[in-house]
């Protein structure tokens, strides 16, 4: 991942390379034959603020590499999908641990006794020094682990069972001591053993495996009978290693297998498909290079959000294919030549992610418009289109963003006339945030930080009879209005924040709308389930019009009186006309002072007197279920508690009672004393 930066929220400051669509990458320390993170990793270094990003409300930390996680420095790393504290490592010897970051420690689960130095020949279970390693996606409590044969925990590695039969070929003079001088037999060339497994990740029970001896199988009923398909190739060479399989996220019976024969000293690259569960294979490595001794395949993947996009990593490159490994094209940019010894496409962030052999971790991100274009550069001049967006994460109180990673992506064929006005809609089609944001001719990269439109809120026209002097303080000089500036009151004050869901963005360009829908999803370290955030960001909108409604009124009446203000002023030697003032005055403060009190009027935040009213308890509140105020920590993350729904209920009454008055006021007050003071005043209104 990228350093910490997050582009303007109100400029189109998404910042991606010239003339590119794929944002720059950065690379960072690591080693390993590549698995799904193997081993610990250097912290990268900071990556340059591009112009426009700055760091503020939303920023994503520099990612931090947490050592000692469990395993050692070879063999598996695998999260659990369902539960990021947990992670599941291999190592030489059959050496497995289960790592919970809540503690801090990892505890050994090996199926067996360790078997380092061990002969293989001798030992019960056949473990390679990189042992691989699955999870269960339809029931994470399912680990599985390869040795000759693949042994399965269900139960977090207190008991395993032999979860398949010896898959390899069995030969046994490829199962003997490593021999030599002197004997080193820690695992790291034995024979005979599974060497990738995979499970489909859309049908329940399937699953795939490989050995380093050239055997491939898979299992339709969750390991009750396994098929050995590796007589279906037809033009396979003899004791391959499979080294990554990519069972397809769009048909069950696809699956992409990546082999290698290096070590039979053959160099060139084999990748297959099948399209029937292994019955035929075809061979799709297409253009390839095949002249030089470092182009045989390490690794291959497809994109779960493109059908017939692919991914192979070779001993020095890294490779794509549009078209289901018809073509490939070598891509290098910012990517140093070095093995690819793993890809993974991560669906929800649209991010291709390898590892290397000995030049670290490289991440591709956000390479939604290059599956919208299948180019590499920058939309043609003339070009004007909004790109699908990916999911916007929100994370714990905000919004996963970093620079080069815009949200959104606007392609304009000419530069606009002024600033283009974005509009994010809700699933029924509520415009619920609108701001204005500068673009030009070209990429724009533009972010939303999850935050709906901000409540109004009080402006104060009226002088405080208690301090006269308050519009010569220099803070309120060449001002029309003031605020109530009280101890609590922040910038986020009352404003809410999305919820998980479905959501439109709108960008009118010119008169042109260009509309295109997203999800907004749940970062899984929040555990809160959706609904409950969902009614979070409906309470904080209730919360929100509350004060809106509260400061619509506050702020009429400080018209009202502001004009009286003004009228005694030019009328004070007039003493009838001063009394009848005085006494409309009085009733309107009579019905202001429901929703502010008479301290905070005086816009001091230090200043706590009395009792508040319902427009600082609405902030309060607002604070409590949102995003804090002050150190009222709030609760954004969470369901409102009862006590604060009952708590809204007592101040939407006196809101509801104040209101009453008010209409009374606009309704009947007001014109009465117009109609008396006519041609004596001008009228309140």
């Amino acid at each position: 991942m990228r350093g910490p930066s997050t582009s303007s929220e109100s400029t189109a400051s998404g910042c991606l390379p010239e003339n590119s669509t794929m944002p720059q990458n950065l690379g960072f320390g690591g080693r390993g034959r590549g698995g799904r993170g193997r081993g610990a990793a250097a912290p990268p270094p900071q990556d340059t603020a591009c112009p426009g990003v700055g760091r503020g409300r939303g920023a994503t930390p520099s990612p931090a590499w947490e050592p000692n996680i469990g395993g050692c420095e070879s063999g598996f790393t695998l999260p659990d999908p369902t539960n990021a504290d947990v992670v599941y490592a291999s190592c030489y010897g059959n050496k497995v641990t289960r790592w919970d970051a809540r503690t801090g420690t990892a505890r050994s689960i090996e199926p067996w006794m360790v078997t380092l130095d061990s002969p293989p020949n001798e030992a019960k279970y056949r473990c390679h020094w990189t042992s691989p390693m699955a999870i269960d996606p339809f029931d994470p409590k399912n680990v599985l682990y390869g040795c000759q044969m693949i042994l399965r925990t269900s139960n977090g590695g207190q008991s395993w069972k032999e979860f398949s039969p010896d898959l390899s070929t069995k030969d046994p003079s490829r199962v003997a001591s490593n021999g030599g001088l002197v004997g080193d037999n820690l695992g790291q060339y034995d024979g005979e053993v599974v060497w990738s497994i995979e499970y489909s990740k859309i049908q329940r029970g399937l699953i795939w495996a490989g050995t380093n001896d050239g055997k491939l199988w898979y299992t339709k009923d969750d390991g009750a009978h396994w098929n050995d398909v590796t007589k279906n190739f037809t033009d396979l060479p003899v004791w391959g290693a499979f080294n990554e399989i990519w069972p397809s996220t769009f048909d069950p019976a696809e699956a992409y297998v990546a082999v290698s024969f290096h070590l039979m000293d053959d160099r060139k690259p084999y990748i297959y498909k099948t399209t029937d569960y292994g019955a035929t294979w075809k061979k799709i490595n297409g253009n390839i290079p095949t002249g030089h001794p470092l182009d045989y395949v390490l690794s291959m993947s497809g994109n779960p959000n493109r059908k017939g996009m692919l991914f192979a990593g070779t001993a020095r490159a890294f490779y794509y294919s549009l078209d289901d490994g018809g073509t490939w094209t070598r891509f290098k940019e910012g990517l140093p030549p070095a093995p690819v010894s793993w890809i993974t496409v991560e669906p929800r962030f649209h991010d291709v992610v390898i590892s290397t052999y000995g030049r670290g971790l490289f991440i591709l991100p956000n390479i939604t418009l290059f599956e919208q274009t299948g180019q590499t550069t920058a939309p043609p001049p003339g070009t004007s289109r909004l790109y699908d967006p990916a999911p916007i994460f929100r994370q714990a109180r905000s919004v996963f963003m970093q620079a080069n990673r815009p949200q959104f992506q606007l392609a304009l064929a000419t530069a606009p006339s002024g600033p283009v006005k974005m509009e994010v809609l809700d699933a029924d089609g509520k415009v619920i945030r609108t701001q204005m944001v500068s673009a030009k001719a070209g990429l724009n990269g533009i972010n939303w930080d999850l935050l709906l439109d901000a409540p109004k809120l009080v402006e104060l026209m009226t002088t405080p009879p208690d301090n006269p002097h308050i519009w010569e303080e220099e803070r309120f000089k060449d001002v029309q209005v003031r605020r109530i500036t009280h101890w609590g009151i922040t910038p986020q004050t009352g404003i809410p924040m999305a919820a998980p869901g479905k959501y439109q963005v709108r960008f009118t360009v010119d008169g042109t709308p260009y509309t295109a829908p997203f999800v907004v999803m749940k970062d899984p370290a929040v555990t809160t389930p959706d609904e409950d955030l969902t009614t979070s960001t409906r309470t904080q909108m209730r919360i929100r019009d509350d004060i809106t409604q509260t400061s619509t009124m506050v702020n009429k009446m400080e018209i009202w009186r502001r004009q009286i203000e003004d009228q005694l002023k030019a009328n004070e030697k007039k003493t009838a006309v001063v009394k009848s003032l005085k006494d409309l005055d009085r009733q309107i403060w009579d019905v202001e002072n429901k929703l502010v009190s008479r301290s905070e009027i005086h816009s001091d935040d230090k200043y706590f007197p009395e009792a508040y009213k319902v427009y600082m308890n609405l902030i309060w509140l607002s604070g409590g279920v949102g995003q804090g105020a002050s150190d009222e920590a709030g609760s954004i993350d969470y369901k409102p508690t009862d006590t604060q729904m009952q708590v809204l209920e007592v101040i939407e009454k006196d809101l509801a009672s104040a209101k009453e008055a008010f209409e009374k006021l606009q309704s009947s007050v007001i014109p009465t004393f117009n109609k008396s003071m006519a041609g004596k005043v001008p009228e309140i209104k």
